[in-house]
């Protein structure tokens, strides 16, 4: 299993991003995946999650109506669309495939809820 993230960068507040994960070894359709992001000096949070089992999306409170969790089993990938950035997003973002339902992810997470995770990708909100 191999998750490679990109898309990352800087952007001024008010600005978007679209991340991008490329997942290899295994079939999306038939995995929950999600994102979670780590901030300097703060716990590692659960952003969103899809959930195979329902197609149900979940989000953090912090980024709903915000942030989009899509994928596309064509390709294989997973993406997040972030709009309306704030400096409190800037964070290294995670692709991961978790081990505990979505539902249960979507607050203060640990890597052992994870199966697998990829190297991150920075993103900075800031003028």
């Amino acid at each position: 299993v191999q998750l490679v993230e990109s898309g990352g960068g800087l952007v001024q507040p008010g600005g978007s991003l679209r991340l991008s994960c490329a997942a290899s070894g295994f079939t999306l359709d038939y995995y929950d995946i999600g994102w979670f992001r780590q901030a300097p000096g703060k716990e590692r949070e659960g952003v969103s999650c899809v959930s195979r089992r329902d197609g149900r999306t979940y989000y953090a409170e912090s980024v709903k109506g915000r942030f989009t969790i899509s994928t596309d089993n064509t390709k294989n990938m997973v993406y997040l669309q972030m709009n309306s950035l704030k400096p409190e997003d800037t964070a290294i973002y995670y692709c991961a495939t978790p081990l505990l339902p979505c539902n249960s992810l979507i607050r203060t997470v640990r890597l052992t809820d994870f199966d697998s995770w990829g190297q991150g990708t920075q993103v900075t909100v800031s003028s």
